[in-house]
């Protein structure tokens, strides 16, 4: 039990474990509540509403419970209750009270938002039972802000991904779109009126370049209606569907927006199907990602080639299910390899790469289970292998 002084200052060494506090402008109520349960909770008390005010703002994390009494001098219970609402809500909290008027119960519960009124003199069987229910109440919502942070975090870094997926698509769609008003020859001679001249450096070089940007489109589209029916999803009662890791794989083959040839570098290869655990819409933008950066390095090196193999490893009764990428590409430095997954490095440094990319996609598998993993040497291609979390070999 530790006693906080009227000046409050830090204790030499903090309690350990989350701790209680009691708060009584009685000496003698405060040693009593002290030796009463200091054997099963980690007791430290306050001798005045400012005392414990002052104790909190210096280390309201090391505290779980606040438990006062009601008639105090200068400042009552029930202001001490409303304040550490305001301003420590994490804390669970009792009121203590020997005048059981009506009033004082309606007000704790309205004002102070008390979990429980306890009678004084203090029940230690009541009192015990009252502790316990506040310190589990209180790890049931430390747990729940947590998870929720958790998903804040996943949340903010998802939609930064997906705004960054977004943005490198619709600049190529702006600039075709600028070229091609560019080249737009209002007045020209000779043209009758509902028709438009433009003027091209090389035949068909508009048409290519309004393709491409309907390409890039429709691949903004892909991702924005993928998000969509996540969201759908993720309401109470609605399951959502289970999705084979090949229909994700010719999914990516069948949306991605290709240049030129490159759709004909990709073959899929289906060694052995699995459905995919995990939101479709995450894994869609990490297999995304994963053969955008293939296709960078396969550029201008000669017959490329990107193998997306789906199958999975054999242990036993286990089996571990991948989605693996093979490119031919000219490889990664040993030095830079080491550090792909774990820090926010890029192979494509000189063409605006953050290296974000694949720590995000390291986050999304580890967040199922899975992890990433990359082998490759200079002039020997990369392998990305995505593994999943083990299953029961069927």
């Amino acid at each position: 039990m530790r006693d906080a002084p009227s000046s409050a200052p830090p204790l030499t060494s903090p309690p350990a474990g989350l701790a209680i506090l009691y708060v009584d402008d009685e000496p003698t109520s405060r040693k009593l509540f002290a030796r009463s349960f200091c054997d099963e909770f980690n007791i430290v008390t306050a001798a005045s509403a400012d005392d414990a005010l002052q104790l909190l703002a210096q280390r309201a994390h090391e505290f779980a419970v606040l438990l006062t009494d009601y008639r105090m001098p200068e400042r009552d219970g029930m202001k001490l209750l409303k304040t550490v609402r305001r301003e420590h809500r994490h804390l669970i909290r009792l009121l203590a009270t020997a005048y059981a008027e009506k009033e004082v119960a309606i007000a704790a519960v309205n004002q102070g938002q008390v979990l429980r009124i306890l009678e004084k003199p203090l029940d230690e069987q009541t009192t015990r039972e009252a502790l316990r229910e506040a310190l589990a109440l209180y790890r049931s919502q430390a747990l729940e802000r947590s998870l929720n942070e958790g998903r804040a975090v996943a949340l903010r870094e998802t939609m930064g991904f997906l705004a960054h997926e977004l943005n490198t698509p619709l600049a190529t769609v702006r600039g075709f779109v600028s070229t091609v008003i560019a080249r737009h020859r209002p007045g020209a001679a000779g043209i009758p009126p509902g028709l438009a001249a433009f003027a091209e450096d090389r035949p068909g070089e508009l048409l290519a370049a309004l393709e491409n940007a309907e390409r890039r489109a429709l691949y903004c589209q892909s991702l924005v209606s993928t998000f969509v029916r996540s969201a759908r999803e993720a309401y109470p009662g609605a399951a959502p569907p289970a999705v084979a890791a090949s229909a994700l794989a010719q999914a990516v083959r069948d949306e991605f927006p290709f240049d030129a040839d490159e759709r004909s570098w990709v073959a899929t290869v289906v060694i052995e199907d699995f459905m995919l655990p995990g939101r479709r819409d995450l894994l869609y933008l990490v297999l995304c990602t994963v053969t955008k950066n293939a296709l960078v390095a396969l550029r201008g090196r000669p017959q490329p080639s990107l193998r997306i193999e789906v199958g999975a490893d054999r242990d036993g009764a286990w089996r571990r299910p991948w989605i693996r990428f093979r490119d031919n590409g000219p490889g990664i430095p040993p030095a830079l390899l080491a550090r792909l997954t774990h820090e926010p490095v890029t192979t494509r440094a000189d063409m605006g790469g953050s290296g974000m990319g694949l720590m995000f996609c390291q986050r999304v598998m580890q967040s199922i289970g899975g992890e990433i993993r990359i082998a490759s040497g200079p002039g020997e291609g990369t392998e990305v292998s995505l593994y999943f979390r083990a299953q029961p070999a069927g």
